[in-house]
């Protein structure tokens, strides 16, 4: 084989494998009615995910508005299917403040969860200690 076509196909190679395919974009739109069981809360959020398989990592942007007072916590719960509750599974630090971001490094378990849509986004409030506004991460 020639050095050219050598060199050609390595490049190829390191192409392939340097692309992002592991990389996973998910979504969660939060309400009240989500909630179980639902609230009569006017608030509303989202929160954007990326999820690196590779390195486990899950990055997020969560944003909210229009709870009945500020936001006392943040977590993602699981595993849960839509109107299941769950435990806290991975907590969202400084979620007192919209938005907030932040990122973690997942379980084997938890990362599978995350996957087959079983995690959602729950944001407290005094007034709603157990989840004022809820949305499962989908894909």
């Amino acid at each position: 084989m020639n050095k050219a076509l050598f060199a050609t196909l390595a490049l190829g190679a390191a192409v392939a494998f340097a692309s992002p395919a592991s990389a996973e974009k998910l979504k969660a739109t939060l309400d009240g009615k989500s909630e179980v069981p639902a609230t009569t809360s006017s608030g509303t959020g989202t929160a954007d995910l990326d999820y690196d398989a590779a390195s486990k990592k899950l990055s997020w942007k969560l944003s909210y508005s229009g709870l009945s007072g500020p936001a006392t916590a943040a977590h993602f719960h699981g595993p849960a299917e839509t109107g299941k509750n769950a435990g806290v599974a991975v907590p969202i630090p400084g979620a007192a403040n919209s938005p907030v971001e932040g990122s973690a490094t997942l379980t084997d378990a938890q990362a599978s969860d995350l996957l087959a849509g079983k995690l959602y986004v729950n944001v407290h409030t005094a007034a709603n200690p157990g989840g004022e506004i809820r949305g499962q991460v989908t894909k």
